[in-house]
């Protein structure tokens, strides 16, 4: 019995050495191991969305849930609405403002927004990322 405890004891030690807060998407290193880092649109969409939203950009339905695709979607055509949805979610999509940082917004909207059947020119900038942020408002 003292055996079984002390390997379930050894056992639980890594999970006491795992960081305690949220994972930032600097890369994906800081969620999977030693992995390259997300510096394009594309790293972004093949690491972060194409789960849901499939690798063609067609989206997916299934067990209850819905996601749509990117390929064709006429809502892409103003830049605001999918840097909007990033940030803040919507229905099942989780936010990711605390996750994804203003450049890698910038690209894997620049990168849905030119690939899948879209050609949409205006390219979105890292500041225009940063003038829809939600404000971070203190805890007391």
């Amino acid at each position: 019995m003292r055996k079984i405890l002390l390997l379930s004891a050894l056992a639980a030690l890594p999970l006491l050495a795992a960081p305690s807060g949220p994972a930032r998407a600097d890369s994906a290193a800081s969620v999977v191991g030693n992995v390259q880092p997300m510096n394009t649109g594309e790293d972004v969409y093949r690491h972060v969305c194409q789960g849901c939203h499939m690798p063609d950009g067609k989206g997916a339905v299934g067990a209850g849930a819905q996601f749509p695709a990117f390929a064709g979607n006429t809502k892409l055509q103003s830049s605001a609405y999918p840097v909007y949805v990033i940030l803040n979610g919507y229905g099942g999509m989780p936010w990711f403002s605390g996750v994804l940082k203003d450049d890698q917004i910038a690209n894997v909207v620049n990168y849905i927004r030119t690939h899948f059947g879209n050609h949409y020119t205006d390219a979105v900038s890292a500041s225009d990322v940063a003038a829809q942020r939600p404000p971070v408002t203190p805890q007391e």
